[in-house]
């Protein structure tokens, strides 16, 4: 009784130091222990439970009478190494007397044998030379259940965004194709049949400036319809691959925004599948757009290479720089486009202030097989 009346004063002494609040009178702390809504257990050196409140022995489905005398270990796994604290699972390895552990997960076992998930915070204190540890545990089963759900819910909600972004590729190639091969040809056989009317003797001096302008209109709706249909699905990823479709980006963008771009890759290193290559492209190409849109920069290098079956991608420029918090708005679409496609590809993606002042891009993608 006394290693139990010694243990459950120091444990009522720390329960009132973390509220704040005066220690109640000593022969009051029993009563707080009995009625506490946690579960409390407290252990002596050899790892045998000393002390344990109703609220733990409902928790573990038996009595107080019965936890008593009983090793810790058959109610909490996993059991601690040899010369350990008998608490060390709970995050305390030194076992040093008066030192509050850290909360640290662990499974319980009820006396029907089922385990369930525990967290616990532990603290230990002397009592005559002998080490007295006592912990707090909270059942966490709801708690881990909701997080279970909700780690399903988020792969569910990753594989439906992957699919999403397989179905628009497809779309957008599907469109691109009836508008390069059925519109983009009707328009360019309708400038030929205005050639040969502009040749005809017949023409009148009246309808050649007609004619002049509607050849110039033909030209512009052709090239509009080109740039429409590479935005949707360059030509360059079907025809030449991931290094040139990237090229052609990169001159594009140089030619749009006259931002000076500078792209470091080897075309070996770059031979990819269409999914991957698509996915890089998309990548590269919000990075840039996100770059025209917000840095402010004046220059651009992007590097791409291959080493150890990986393939790293570096973005940069020398722009105003991006804050942390402007990474985290939900409304940054565009990052959270590339940060989509990366996962999707099991990748790795860090956006971070560059130095001297930028924003870097860092991507790291898996890609151990190599197309030849």
């Amino acid at each position: 009784m006394l290693a139990l009346g010694l243990a459950g004063g120091h444990l009522l002494a720390r329960l009132f130091a973390r509220s704040g609040a005066a220690p109640a009178p000593r022969n009051h702390s029993g009563d707080i222990v009995e009625n506490a809504s946690e579960a409390i257990i407290s252990t002596d050196a050899a790892h045998t439970i000393v002390l344990a409140n109703p609220s733990a022995a409902a928790m573990f489905s038996t009595t107080v009478a019965a936890m008593r005398g009983r090793p810790v270990g058959d109610f909490i796994s996993p059991l601690p190494s040899s010369g350990e604290s008998p608490t060390a699972h709970f995050g305390d390895p030194g076992g040093r007397a008066g030192r509050r552990a850290t909360d640290y997960a662990v499974t319980g076992i009820k006396a029907t044998g089922a385990t369930f998930p525990l967290e616990g915070s532990t603290s230990h204190v002397l009592e005559n030379g002998e080490p007295i540890h006592t912990i707090i545990l909270r059942d966490v089963t709801e708690r881990q259940q909701v997080q279970e759900k909700l780690s399903r819910s988020h792969a569910q909600l990753r594989q439906l965004s992957a699919a999403l972004q397989t179905i628009r590729e497809e779309e957008r190639a599907h469109i691109a194709r009836e508008l390069h091969d059925d519109l983009g040809q009707i328009l360019a056989s309708l400038r030929m049949d205005l050639a040969l009317l502009q040749r005809e003797a017949g023409a009148t001096q009246g309808s050649a400036p007609i004619m002049r302008g509607m050849d110039e209109r033909l030209l512009t709706a052709i090239t509009s319809l080109r740039r429409i249909a590479s935005n949707l699905r360059p030509r360059a990823l079907d025809e030449g691959g991931l290094f040139f479709a990237l090229g052609g980006l990169r001159d594009d963008f140089v030619e749009r925004y006259g931002i000076p771009c500078t792209l470091y890759a080897d075309e070996a290193e770059l031979r990819l599948d269409d999914a991957a290559s698509t996915a890089i492209f998309r990548i590269v190409q919000e990075a840039l757009t996100n770059i025209a849109r917000h840095a402010g920069a004046s220059n651009v290098t992007m590097n791409l290479y291959r080493i150890n079956g990986q393939l790293l991608i570096t973005i940069r420029d020398d722009g105003r720089g991006i804050e942390v918090a402007d990474m985290e708005k939900a409304e940054s679409l565009g990052l959270i486009g590339m940060r989509e496609r990366v996962w999707a590809m099991h990748g790795e993606i860090t956006v971070s202030a560059d130095d001297p002042p930028g924003t870097r891009i860092d991507v790291v993608l898996d890609l151990p097989r190599r197309e030849e």
